[in-house]
């Protein structure tokens, strides 16, 4: 095996786990965390190491205007996307929380349609989302009764909005003006999305729920986790791997993911998969499949990843999903 081979096998393994794994530590972090407040603290502090990191390699400071829509996109992505997720994931699994979450394709597919000139659907599409909506129905049981099934609607419903969040961002970002490096616009939208969670927070009165006494060490680690290797050395990963490998091949981790987070929760958190998860969850990841293979490789690539592909989307955090 060559050097490239070596170092292509180990970036699509850490985008494979790292990524999967992120539902996972986020459910440990807002263990005894305030979500929003966790969440705020994760990109602020996140983005600023990256920012600080590439303005000392040379690279160029956003102008007024991309700063502008670096904070729309933030808003969108961190604020509406990850700031439902980590809300949710309070009393939903993070196996499920993954598997709604990769519905975001299907909302990229519906918001570029509607916007101004936007791409109509083939019929290969449209079949992908018939499908993905149905999976959607199985995976939130409408017909679920009491308290329980009441929650479970809610964070079925939290989770479909922090998707058609994350989608709208994706969209309006693929459009907008940000900045050329990827890695720079990465970082100036943690700092906005963060900045904007910590804003949140603040009015949902998290300050105060905050009890540091009682923070346990495992949602300490699982924030770690997330700034580490959720936020920095996954997102380096794949920024590599989009200048050095096939989108297509690497737009396969939006399949492999969900299916990691649920094997995770399942193996990890003691999370229980039902077959009506199964056959939901692969009915969803058959659209998904459908939707992006037949689609080109870079708008894939734009839509269904991790972070930003510098070929789709220069300097956006907009084709990440929302962990």
């Amino acid at each position: 095996m060559s050097k490239k081979q070596l170092n292509l096998l180990l970036a699509m393994a850490t985008v494979y786990l790292v990524w999967g794994s992120t539902y996972l530590a986020i459910r440990f972090a807002v263990e005894s965390l305030p979500p929003l407040l966790m969440a705020a603290v994760r990109f602020l502090i996140a983005g600023g190491i990256l920012c600080a990191w590439r303005a000392s390699r040379g690279d160029s400071l956003p102008t007024r205007r991309q700063l502008r829509n670096s904070a729309i996109v933030g808003a969108a992505l961190l604020l509406g996307g990850n700031g439902a997720v980590v809300i949710a994931e309070t009393w939903m699994s993070s196996g499920l929380a993954a598997l709604l979450v990769a519905t975001v394709p299907l909302f990229v597919v519906i918001f570029d349609f509607l916007r101004p000139g936007g791409l109509r659907p083939s019929l290969r599409t449209t079949a992908g989302l018939i499908i993905g909506f149905l999976g959607i129905t199985l995976l939130i049981d409408p017909s679920s009764l009491g308290a329980e099934g009441t929650a479970d609607l809610l964070g079925g419903a939290l989770l479909l909005f922090a998707a058609c969040s994350w989608a709208a961002g994706t969209v309006f970002a693929h459009h907008a003006d940000l900045p050329d490096s990827d890695l720079m616009g990465a970082s100036t939208h943690m700092l906005f999305g963060g900045s904007w969670l910590l804003i949140a927070a603040s009015l949902k009165g998290e300050w105060s729920a905050l009890d540091l006494n009682a923070v346990t060490t495992t949602s300490i680690y699982g924030l770690l986790y997330l700034i580490v290797f959720g936020s920095l050395v996954g997102f380096v990963a794949y920024s590599w791997l989009m200048r050095h490998a096939d989108s297509t091949l690497v737009s396969t981790y939006a399949y492999v993911n969900p299916v990691i987070a649920v094997l995770l929760g399942w193996a990890l958190a003691g999370e229980i998969v039902t077959g009506r998860t199964l056959v939901a969850g692969t009915i969803v990841l058959m659209a998904v499949a459908l939707i992006t293979s037949g689609r080109r490789p870079s708008a894939v690539a734009a839509e269904v990843a991790e972070v930003e592909p510098v070929s789709a989307v220069p300097g956006s955090l907009a084709s990440t999903d929302c962990a």
